[in-house]
């Protein structure tokens, strides 16, 4: 799986794939026939209700054998030995279990009080990852058998798929946010309730999403750090040492520490945090105030719900405690268990607790979400769109009803056209979606289904007339803002905006077409925080996008979320045409961010290079100029040449060159570059010339009734300095004459003369 190409694909009938959780989530994908089908070429009926009863049970008794486990050893100590083995194993499976059981582990500990006598034994924990795995794998398969037998009508046809994904990611997915980037989501997304949080807790967003970052940090680095800490003082103590020349070595070491006593905290806090679970001391490596910390934390025995008789109790369908509040009070100090939760369920819990506080300011709350949410998309990504039109809150009559309708925001850069509708909200319930699938519905249809909807009204309503209106509602009444020509725009894009991301299902769920062409994007505030980093221009962040629409729209071709998507783009380019060009019945694409997800794992990814595509230099400084300039229809020109593969880059560098050259000699010179059913016109000159436009734009025509009246050719004029600097670049049309006139007949001449003497230089 780990060649470029062969891991991409997994047919539907390819037999040599062994991962069990792949190939019941190939089967589960094709649906209930395939399914059936699958089952019944093991000579056996299924009972479903029997499985999931008889799976239920099963579930029930690995989660009490690991709680009795968890019970009989000292908590910190546990936490130190699996911390340790989870930061030291690259092994993706592994470290997944070791998340499940941690899940567990924080259970275990809100939920009994302390034993009167525990002792750690490694032999229990190896059982307890044996356990874990196991309860896992059988929650899983739950998850597929359990979602093919619903009885839930919720989605009509699709409601099995969804039911499937909801349950899955309950089980399966955690942490799926990079911890670097922490303190950043949580400064903007609590800005808005800053004065709340201050009156509440004493501190504002600020200080409170510089702690949530340090907890992250904690986890990311600390069994480094401490490590560090360690050898140094060693390596001092051996230096050290070495100059007593002979005195005994007790007499050493009580000298050293003497001398060094202010070094004796910093190394117990080291091996605090690499054998005492101290990486997840809150208390000592953050800085927020203890009142917000009791709101987030169990005290322990204080869980009464989880270890019931209750059909789900103690499964992984059940509500596990982390979810609730994800920190736990050890002693006089307050621990984050499990560093996934803390991020996935923490910003939840804060704001509940927040609201618990205050609860007048419920209202207030949902008004500045609101907001926030709805100003995310433009103002996260204001690099992106340096010269963007941005429109809120748009209104329009409704073309069926006569009503007027409002959309959240439209953004406009050059010929691409952005409907964002941003949804505020949280997942509905901290419940399974097999203990209430009811609730979980509600917010796949309030997060990402109602913003399809939306977004469909809008361009249905600029389907309905060559040229409407948008209004803004000032003062009660509704003020025109702008007036839009569907026709005038290259890419059409509706998003679907949430706070925190919703993927997979955000990425697998497929919708229909807007007006057969555009597909639906789900995206959240959480990934365009990675986007603005690793997309930084206009022309790269729209041409992703192209991508990332395009793969929206090919049906049964999966990638996992936003990150996936954006490492496919990175490492693949135009992957989404290779798929379209061939035929699949079942297409997943696995490890596809493992190029985002080592970036951001680095000590040094705020200085080190982003992940690029590679480009020759001087096609690269054509890319630049473009952006430079950002004349209208410079972004198709970016897509048209960013579209180019490896040897097609290099061929348009090698002619680049070739024509620069030239033009240090003479006022101008042109090329075209011809790639599929595309070319591209471009004319080079000196910039101090004067730039005649009829002449280069006459060139261009007839290059193009040269080529069998290309109508899809484009124009790009280069101006370049003395000392070869492109100065300015900008696209241009190329129009096609189609019946020759005398205005134009110097045209069809020129093409004539050009054909006699075959020097069109391609490479």
């Amino acid at each position: 799986m780990k060649n470029k190409i062969g891991r991409l694909a997994m047919a539907i009938n390819d037999e040599n794939i062994h991962d069990k959780d792949k190939k019941a989530l190939k089967h589960f994908l094709k649906g209930k026939e395939i399914w059936n089908e699958y089952v019944k070429s093991h000579s056996e009926k299924v009972d479903f209700y029997a499985v999931n009863f008889s799976n239920l049970k099963d579930m029930k008794k690995h989660a009490l054998n690991m709680r009795s486990l968890i019970l009989g050893m000292p908590a910190k100590e546990l936490l130190g030995y699996i911390y340790t083995r989870m930061l030291k194993d690259s092994d993706d499976d592994l470290v997944g279990n070791i998340q499940f059981l941690l899940e567990y582990v924080h259970a275990t500990l809100a939920s009994a009080e302390e034993p009167a006598e525990v002792i750690f034994d490694e032999a229990k924990v190896q059982e307890l990852l044996k356990l874990s795995r196991e309860l896992k794998e059988k929650a899983l398969l739950f998850s597929i058998e359990s979602s093919l037998d619903t009885e839930n009508r919720h989605f009509k046809d699709n409601t099995a798929d969804i039911e499937f994904y909801l349950k899955s990611k309950w089980v399966s997915i955690r942490g799926n946010r990079y911890q670097a980037l922490e303190g950043e989501f949580y400064s903007y997304v609590l800005a808005p309730h800053n004065d709340a949080l201050e009156d509440a807790y004493g501190v504002g967003a600020t200080k409170i999403s510089e702690g949530f970052q340090d907890i992250a940090s904690a986890f990311r680095m600390g069994i480094t750090n401490a490590q560090e800490i360690l050898k140094k003082q060693y390596k001092d103590y051996l230096n050290f040492a070495t100059e007593q020349h002979g005195k005994p070595q007790q007499d050493i070491k009580e000298m050293y520490e003497q001398i060094n006593s202010d070094k004796r905290k910093a190394k117990n806090l080291a091996l605090d945090d690499l054998l005492e679970g101290g990486i997840g001391n809150v208390s000592r490596h953050t800085k927020l105030p203890s009142c917000l910390l009791e709101d987030l934390a169990y005290q322990r025995g204080e869980e009464t719900d989880f270890f019931t008789e209750d059909n789900f109790a103690g499964t992984p369908y059940a509500t596990l405690p982390v979810r609730k509040k994800p920190l736990i009070k050890l002693g006089l100090e307050y621990y984050a268990i499990d560093p996934c939760f803390i991020r996935d369920a923490g910003y939840r819990a804060l704001i509940f607790k927040l609201l618990e506080r205050k609860p007048k300011y419920k209202e207030t709350f949902k008004e500045n979400q609101k907001i926030m949410s709805e100003e995310a998309f433009p103002d996260i990504l204001r690099d992106q769109f340096p010269r963007a039109k941005v429109y809120k809150e748009v209104y329009y009559k409704e073309p069926d009803t006569r009503q007027w309708v409002e959309n959240d925001t439209v953004v406009i850069v050059d010929d691409v056209l952005y409907l964002i509708e941003a949804k505020a909200g949280a997942q509905a319930t901290i419940d399974s979606p097999a203990l209430n699938f009811e609730r979980h519905s509600q917010s796949v249809n309030d997060l990402i289904i109602k913003a399809y909807k939306q977004c469909e009204r809008f361009f249905k309503y600029l389907d309905s007339d060559d040229e409407v209106c948008l209004y803004n509602l000032d003062n009660g009444k509704h003020e025109e803002i702008a007036r839009v020509r569907l026709s005038d725009y290259r890419m059409i894009v509706p998003i679907g905006l949430t706070v925190e991301s919703f993927a997979p299902l955000s990425s697998f769920y497929k919708f229909k077409k807007i007006l057969g062409k555009h597909a639906f994007i789900s995206i959240s505030i959480d990934d365009l925080f990675v986007l603005k980093r690793i997309l930084p221009t206009p022309g790269i962040f729209s041409h992703y996008i192209e991508f990332r629409q395009s793969m929206a729209g090919i049906s049964n071709t999966y990638l996992y979320d936003e990150f996936a998507h954006l490492g496919t783009y990175i490492t693949y380019n135009r992957y989404d045409q290779k798929i379209k060009e061939g035929k699949h019945d079942w297409m997943i694409m696995t490890d596809m961010s493992d190029l985002i997800d080592k970036f951001f794992e680095s000590e040094s990814w705020e200085t080190d290079p982003v992940p690029i595509q590679e480009f020759p230099d001087e096609v690269f400084k054509l890319l630049k100029a473009l952006d430079t300039t950002q004349s209208p229809g410079w972004l198709l020109a970016e897509s048209l040449i960013r579209d180019y593969g490896e040897q097609q880059r290099k061929e348009l560098a090698n002619c680049l060159s070739t024509i620069r050259k030239t033009t240090m000699k003479n006022p101008s010179g042109y090329f075209v570059y011809a790639y599929g059913d595309k070319l591209l016109f471009v004319w080079m000159q000196k910039s101090h010339h004067d730039i005649e436009w009829k002449n280069v734009k006459d060139k261009g025509s007839s290059v193009a009734l040269c080529d069998n009246n290309r109508l899809n050719m484009i124009g790009i004029l280069i101006e370049v300095a003395t000392d070869g600097i492109y100065d300015n670049a900008q696209y241009f049309k190329v129009n096609v004459p189609s019946v020759q006139t005398k205005e134009n007949e110097h045209i069809f001449d020129d093409a004539k003369l050009m054909n006699s003497r075959k020097n069109r230089k391609y490479p």
